[in-house]
């Protein structure tokens, strides 16, 4: 699997704190701000805090903890047909949320939530 960016999105009992954990103890330079949540720089990778959904809520795949991963792919299809072929139980098949990205969810064998998502070609967030 073609994997083209990813990040750790972690969704914090205290957003306002963990913000001020990352953006001014750590110092990470912001990479994009969005309504509920910020997206920080952490070398090869992006760290996002998400003030949306509830830590322990919408996290993992068992529902316990406050990270996931996210994959981004070229073609969400693709993944699933890969994974699958590989012994992947799909915990969520693919589908389009409301915020318009294709989204298919995978766990770790600890149950870490892996989130594999397509940007269609016509979403503000595409790149080449």
């Amino acid at each position: 699997m073609e994997v083209l960016a990813s990040r750790i999105i972690l969704r914090p009992r205290n957003v306002d704190e963990t913000l001020i954990f990352y953006r001014d103890r750590l110092r990470l330079g912001i990479f994009r701000e969005y309504p509920g949540g910020v997206v920080f720089f952490a070398g090869q990778s992006l760290i996002e805090v998400a003030g949306h959904g509830q830590a322990g809520g919408r996290s993992r795949a068992d529902g316990q903890g406050g990270a996931t991963i996210l994959l981004q792919v070229r073609d969400v299809e693709a993944a699933r047909a890969e994974l699958e072929s590989a012994g992947v139980e799909i915990v969520r098949p693919p589908r389009t949320e409301p915020w318009g990205l294709t989204e298919m969810w995978i766990a770790d064998p600890d149950g870490t939530r892996i989130v594999v998502v397509e940007v269609p070609p016509d979403h503000p967030q595409r790149r080449g």
